[in-house]
């Protein structure tokens, strides 16, 4: 159960965080050429892939299994608190929803404000590779906390592909902006998932001796998924009466 979880979470992160580096990639071919923008990409899929390949085995070898579980649980705890956050702002309303159709016209207007220069085109390399890198950091990190806490990383390292693929074949038939992606339902997911991995390894870590085995994942799960709709109902405007004046009610 814990294998398909993992896989999952890393899928879902990465198709989120994919898609939002395909609309900078996309906005860097359509203004300033396919070649720069390419190019960048490879380059930012490489230096993710350095990442994993030294700090995995890193990490492996030289942290105690124990102490680890708290590290690695509490990182994954950051990031699905974070992501839920998010989901639960936007559901709520305090938060405008990610609309990767404007994001992609502001890359577009940006990128045409600075002039084509002679040769190859560095600031598209720089911003497609900025935004691979970066978007796919996040990911990076969860498929290595993934990874470590379970001594192998063909499984986060295979989601993660799996949501890149994705995206990246989407992107290649529709040549637009992902914008119909239900970008929030996939953070409540990945947020909720990331939560419950966390706080089940920072358990471990500590010497917690879970009930349920791998079955507490579910219900930590369950629980912040619960704790989330009640912050989205606590949170969203409740509509105000209006109290009628003495003239108004008088016949």
């Amino acid at each position: 159960m814990s294998v398909t979880l993992m896989f999952l979470g890393a899928f879902l992160a990465a198709t989120v965080e994919m898609v939002e580096a395909l609309t900078i990639v996309l906005a860097v071919g359509v203004t300033r050429g396919w070649r720069a923008a390419l190019i960048g990409v490879g380059g930012g899929v490489c230096a993710l892939a350095v990442v994993v390949g030294i700090l995995g085995p890193s990490l492996v070898t030289y942290v105690p299994l124990d102490g680890l579980r708290v590290v690695i649980g509490t990182l994954l705890l950051i990031f699905g608190l974070q992501w839920l956050r998010k989901a639960v702002l936007r559901s709520s309303g305090l938060k405008a929803m990610h609309d990767e159709a404007a994001i992609y016209d502001r890359e577009v207007a940006a990128l045409r404000d600075d002039p084509l220069a002679t040769g190859f085109d560095w600031t598209g390399f720089t911003v497609s590779f900025k935004g691979v890198f970066l978007e796919g950091l996040e990911v990076a990190l969860i498929v290595l906390t993934f990874g470590t806490n379970d001594g192998r990383f063909d499984i986060p390292i295979a989601g993660a592909f799996a949501g890149l693929v994705l995206v990246v074949t989407a992107g290649a038939l529709v040549h637009q902006p992902l914008s119909r992606v239900p970008e929030n339902t996939i953070k409540w997911v990945v947020g909720i998932m990331l939560g419950a991995f966390g706080t089940f390894w920072v358990g471990e870590g500590a010497g917690i001796d879970w009930a349920l085995s791998d079955g507490m994942i579910l219900v930590l799960a369950a629980g912040y998924l619960a704790l989330g709709l009640l912050l989205v109902w606590s949170l969203k405007p409740r509509p105000t009466r209006r109290i009628s004046t003495p003239e108004e009610v008088t016949p």
